[in-house]
C-alpha cells in the first residue's frame, strides 16, 4: 500500500458542528476503501495567499493515510461535490522518503541519548570546569 497525503481547505462560514462532522465523514471513507489513517492534522482557519471563491481565509486540514490509490479518488469526488471546499490536493508520499526521516529522527534521538549520559558523568565527577586557555602569540607574527 501507497502512503498519501491529501490537504484540503474548508469554508469559514462553516460552523464547528459542520466542520467536525464533514472531517469525520472525510475520514470514514478512509476506513471504508480499506485504507489506514495514519495522522488527521487540523491548522484551524489561516488567512489565504490570495483570495478564493471570494474568501480571504479558510479551514486547513491535513489527512496522512495508507491505502489503495482509489481512497484518494474517492476523497476527491467526494471534495467536488461538496461546496464547503475551497481547494484540494492529494500527494503520493515517496517510500524512500519516509525511510529518511526515519533514520534521521532515530539518529537525532541516539545523539540526544548520548549527550545526556554524557553529561551527568561529567557533572558527577566534581571536576572543575576547566580554565581558559589563553593563546600567546609568538615574537615572530608580532
Amino acid at each position: 500500500m501507497s502512503q498519501y497525503e491529501t490537504g484540503f481547505i474548508l469554508s469559514p462560514t462553516l460552523s464547528e458542528e459542520e466542520t467536525t462532522q464533514f472531517i469525520q465523514q472525510m475520514a470514514e471513507i478512509v476506513a471504508q476503501k480499506k485504507g489506514r489513517m495514519v495522522k488527521q492534522d487540523i491548522w484551524g482557519k489561516r488567512r489565504l495567499a490570495f483570495p478564493i471563491k471570494r474568501f480571504q481565509e479558510g479551514l486547513y486540514v491535513f489527512f496522512t493515510y495508507d491505502g489503495p490509490g482509489d481512497v484518494s479518488v474517492e476523497l476527491e469526488r467526494r471534495f467536488k461535490q461538496t461546496e464547503a471546499v475551497i481547494r484540494f490536493m492529494t500527494v503520493l508520499k515517496d517510500p524512500r522518503d519516509l525511510g529518511r526521516r526515519k533514520n534521521k529522527k532515530r539518529r537525532a534521538e541516539e545523539a540526544a541519548q548520548a549527550a545526556q549520559a554524557a553529561a551527568p558523568a561529567s557533572a558527577t565527577t566534581g571536576s572543575p570546569a576547566p580554565a581558559e586557555v589563553k593563546e600567546e602569540k609568538s615574537d615572530a607574527a608580532r
